[in-house]
């Protein structure tokens, strides 16, 4: 067979092998979906093994989202960016296959422990103007510097990677669009039909005024009304959607700690044994509410207080960094309110003692996972 024929043999098998990956992507979850990705690498490039690394838009960082022939598990510490790996770094701005056979501390110095040992292969993922994510990849010790063919290969796959990468986030972000909207609709029909009511029955209340028997009548039964209202309202899934699975809120907060110096996290043990609806709306809350003291506050300090209290469970997270700024509360954390409120739960925010700024989450625990 000659070369011409054995490139197009390979360039048919890996649309074939990325076709069958995109065609699974409704039933793989995530992780799942980006290792058979890191496997067709692997299989189509001649690797050992393949570690995918990209920007989670939920968790907002960089992870190891999905691996072939490593243990994900131990990546789960690494942040490998632009700014602290050269060779991605350098992979994605040059859009082109690095190999590095040595100075991996310089080169890769977070992955060292994980990634030595072996010539790293690093193929960046990009397409249509968008840095998705890099490929790291090796053969083993003994395998020879990679050559020109051998370097457009994996081009070519990075490449295939990246575009069903953002076919997949396209896909949730449409998700997320149509959840928003249903979320909009929910608050435009709680307006509507809830406030506004409530609304007249206040303008009625602070006239000056006595109220006869039929007119406190009326007041009580627009109030009635207005809760009837209410609860079918809140009754309506936001999404038909389940919530997707994320790290643990331990592994969060462990995370978060290890980041930031000044976080102090108390944590009561028996909250690790929340259902998976409850344990979503706390983690997602607590995250929120961290990234944004840290975003937009200055503090020395930030507390976390995560208790379980009977059938609720309480989160409080303190900060004492207020900057003294109109302070607009951001929409992750207004989102958070919404789906804590869909599942009985409260959030509160705002300005306690002076310079300090509380987010309070209290929520049921035996919250009704069908309504997420």
């Amino acid at each position: 067979m000659n070369e011409t024929a054995r490139e197009q043999r390979l360039q048919i098998a890996a649309v074939e092998l990325f076709v069958d990956v995109l065609g699974r992507a409704d039933e793989d979850g995530q992780d799942r979906f980006y290792s058979r990705l890191a496997e067709a690498v692997c299989e189509l490039g001649s690797m050992r093994r393949a570690v995918i690394f990209r920007y989670d838009e939920v968790l907002r960082r960089v992870r190891a989202a999905g691996g072939h022939g490593v243990d994900l598990g131990r990546f789960e510490e690494i942040d490998v960016t632009s700014q602290s790996s050269p060779l991605t770094r350098r992979a994605l701005e040059e859009d082109r296959v690095l190999e590095v056979r040595s100075d991996f501390e310089r080169e890769l110095p977070q992955a060292i422990g994980l990634l030595s040992g072996a010539p790293v292969v690093c193929t960046p993922m990009a397409a249509a103007g968008r840095e998705v994510g890099v490929i790291l990849s090796d053969r083993g010790a003994e395998a020879p510097p990679l050559s020109d063919d051998e370097r457009n290969l994996l081009w070519s796959l990075g490449k295939m990677a990246a575009l069903a990468a953002v076919a997949r986030i396209a896909t949730a972000q449409r998700e997320r669009a149509q959840n928003l909207q249903t979320r909009l609709d929910l608050a435009r029909e709680v307006h509507e039909r809830v406030i506004q009511r409530l609304f007249g029955v206040s303008l009625a209340l602070s006239a000056e005024e006595d109220f006869g028997p039929a007119d406190r009548r009326r007041c009580a039964e627009e109030v009635q009304s207005a809760m009837i209202d209410l609860r079918a309202a809140l009754r309506r899934p936001l999404s038909p959607a389940a919530r997707p699975a994320g790290p643990s809120l331990q592994d969060e907060l462990g995370r978060m700690t290890r980041e930031h110096s000044n976080l102090d996290v108390e944590l009561d043990p028996r909250v690790g044994e929340l259902p998976h609806a409850a344990g979503g709306v706390v983690r997602s809350v607590v995250a929120e509410a961290i990234r944004n003291a840290y975003k937009h506050a200055a503090p020395e300090r930030v507390d976390v207080a995560i208790r379980r209290k009977g059938d609720m469970v309480e989160a409080e997270i303190r900060n004492d960094g207020v900057l003294r700024r109109p302070r607009r509360t951001g929409m992750g954390l207004r989102l958070a309110a919404f789906e804590a409120l869909q599942l009985g739960g409260v959030v509160e925010f705002g300005e306690r003692d002076q310079g300090t700024w509380q987010v309070r989450l209290v929520v049921p625990v035996e919250a009704d996972e069908a309504r997420v």
